[in-house]
Parts: C-alpha cells; structure tokens; sequence
C-alpha cells in the first residue's frame, strides 16, 4: 500500500501526488464513504492517504492518516454537521477588500475564532489595497483593528503586483490555505503567486457588486522554491462548528489579555460588573468591531440572551 497527498477535491473524486511526483485520479472505498462521518467530506485536500493502485481501474483510497490540523466550518448541507476545507496546514490567510466587494468584518472574525480554535496561525491579506488608497483612513482603521488584535494585515494588490514579495516570503517553504469571500480577488492573487495555476478569473457582478464563484473545488498548488498554496471555493459565511459559547472568548486574543483581571472568574464579557473586557472596549483598546461580533457568535440569531 502506498501513501500520498490529496492535492484536488471535488467531493467526487481526488487528485493524489504520489511520492514520485506522479497525479492519480481516485474514489474513495465505499466502507471508508459510509464510516458515519460527521463531514461532508471524509478526504479533504492537504490530507495524506493510503490507497491502492488497481490495473485498469485507477486507484482507490483506502485510509486516512491521522491529521495534524484541520480548518472547518459550519457545511450548507444539512444532512451533515460540517465541512473539512483542508488539512495539515502551516498558515491560513483570508483574503478581504475594503472595495468592490465589502468583506464583512463578522466573517473575518469567524475565520480568525476558527483558526485560533485550531490550533492554526493565521493572517489578513488586504487585497484591492489600489482601490482604497482614495479613502486611506478606512486602510487605517482596518489594519488597527486587527493588528490590535494580534493579526498581521498584509496591504497587497494582485492586479498591480504590489505588496506581493511580503506575502511570497510568508509562505515560502509552508502549506498555506488562501480563502475569502467571492470577489475578493483570491483566484487573481493565486495567478500573481503561481504564475502557471490554472485558475479562473470572473468579474464582480455589476447588480449585485459581489463576486461571481470561480473556484468550483479546493486544489492545492506548489510553489516555486518549495511549499505549495491551497485555493478554496469562495465561501459566503463562516459557521462554527463545536465551539462552546463559553469558549468562544479564549479565541479572541486580545480579549485574553485583559480577562484574568476581570472581578469573576467565570465572567462572560457581556454584563458583569468588573469586567476588564468591556472596560477595554469602553477605553477604546479592543476594538468595538470585535466585540460586537463577539457578542454575536454567542448567539447564532445575533440576540445575546442572559
């Protein structure tokens, strides 16, 4: 039996890159499809699998090795609990704009929780950054809030190829997820970084000033120098998944920083008094944004409840 990276998805079928460098076209074995998942997905792209090569057949997939990490979230299909993006990832960047589309900052937040809850590094990158030098306290105020909170912001233009050498030597060596919101310029960043990836590129919709999908299926790109990049559909939202809500404060960083001095120990950030979180928001040092997102993911109807 031999072993390989899962580089292609589309819930269907997987592209495996063999130790030798070869791409095999698999299924998966029916006993591992009907292992009573809680997924969608019991293979996603970045996972290392045993499978075996059948003459005439191709290969199937016969075991999933034990993940290092994974980022999931909240799937559309509700026969199913969740959806596996990728696994075994070094970093993970969500690619947001200020312009043409808005990327809503709840969905940032609930991409950086997510990451945070597992245990995976992650960073901003600010594409269409050409289309915000008009307005450049928006730039301003969006960076604070993030860098505040703990995250770098990496200010890039795919189209104009600026600030691009900062995020190739981020990835360098690494295996990166790249993913965002539809229309926010995530297919024309991979063409900057992987010059050969074959990726389509679709305007923003003129009605509805939203991106159009381009990307159909997670596939995973190596990239010059060693490393490789993970392109991923463009995702609408974000939902968590097995985050309890009185966990949900641990993965706001810069909320940790002022907890331990809040006067209860079991404090839920929201109406306590001396709470040293909401006094840092009263101050101004955690940023309103944030918490009102906090507040949001405690309630999935948006509605805190005490």
């Amino acid at each position: 039996m031999k072993t390989g990276i899962v580089i292609e998805s589309t819930g269907s079928h997987y592209v495996v890159l063999t130790p030798e460098g070869r791409t095999l076209e698999t299924k998966l074995r029916g006993k591992l499809r009907l292992n009573g998942s809680r997924t969608t997905n019991p293979v996603a792209v970045g996972d290392r699998v045993r499978y075996e090569e059948t003459a005439g057949t191709g290969a199937t997939i016969t075991e999933v090795e034990p993940r290092r990490n994974y980022l999931i979230r909240r799937a559309s299909n509700l026969s199913k609990e969740a959806h596996v993006i990728a696994s075994n990832l070094d970093r993970a960047l969500i690619v947001a704009t200020l312009f043409s589309p808005v990327t809503n900052t709840e969905f940032i937040d609930r991409f950086l929780v997510t990451c945070e809850a597992y245990a995976i590094p992650a960073a901003i990158v600010l594409n269409k950054v050409d289309l915000a030098a008009r307005r450049p306290e928006e730039l301003e105020e969006f960076t604070a809030i993030y860098e505040t909170a703990g995250y770098p912001v990496y200010p890039v233009s795919a189209t104009e190829g600026s600030g691009l050498e900062a995020l190739r030597e981020l990835i360098a060596g690494t295996t990166t997820l790249l993913t965002g919101n539809s229309g926010a310029g995530k297919s024309t960043l991979i063409k900057a970084l992987v010059p050969g990836a074959d990726v389509r590129i679709n305007r923003i919709s003129d009605y509805h000033h939203k991106g159009m999908h381009t990307t159909t299926f997670a596939r995973m790109y190596p990239l010059e120098g060693g490393g490789s990049i993970i392109d991923t559909p463009g995702i609408k939202g974000f939902g968590l998944v097995d985050i309890a809500p009185d966990e949900v404060f641990r993965y706001f960083p810069e909320f940790m920083r002022y907890s331990p001095d809040c006067q209860y120990y079991n404090c839920s950030h929201t109406h306590e008094p001396g709470c040293a979180v909401t006094a840092a928001v009263e101050r101004g040092e955690i940023a309103p944004q944030r918490y009102i997102s906090y507040l949001k993911l405690l309630d999935e109807d948006g509605k805190y409840r005490q």
